[in-house]
């Protein structure tokens, strides 16, 4: 089945633990398991340098909350994003959380991942 096809219900149970895979592993700075469901794609636009860096110097990718609100998707060419309201345990307030899905080899993989 083409991931467009697929209920937001059926996103959603893709989606949310592939998020709550990369705030677990975005709180305790992990960049194997954080990007082991990443496309090549994304993979390749990842370095282990620079996302070090960021986990190392950013706030906002530790501490996120475990309890995210799912808020909906976006079908746009062959991906899905499913997005998130993220909280974090130490600052007030909320983000959006982006996740862009789709198919990789007969696999769902993630095609893009951000906070903001």
């Amino acid at each position: 089945m083409d991931i467009l096809e697929k209920s937001d219900k059926e996103i959603l149970e893709i989606a949310r633990p592939m998020w709550d895979e990369l705030v677990k592993y975005s709180n305790n700075s992990n960049y194997g398991a954080f990007t082991r469901n990443f496309s090549e794609e994304m993979l390749r636009g990842a370095n282990e340098i620079e996302m070090g860096k960021q986990f190392a110097r950013s706030e906002l990718t530790k501490n996120l909350d475990e309890d995210v609100e799912f808020m909906g998707t976006i079908r746009r060419g062959q991906h899905v994003t499913a997005l998130f309201k993220q909280k974090h345990k130490k600052k007030p307030g909320e983000w959006l959380g982006r996740l862009v899905l789709g198919y990789e080899e007969d696999k769902i993989k993630i095609f893009g991942a951000t906070i903001f």
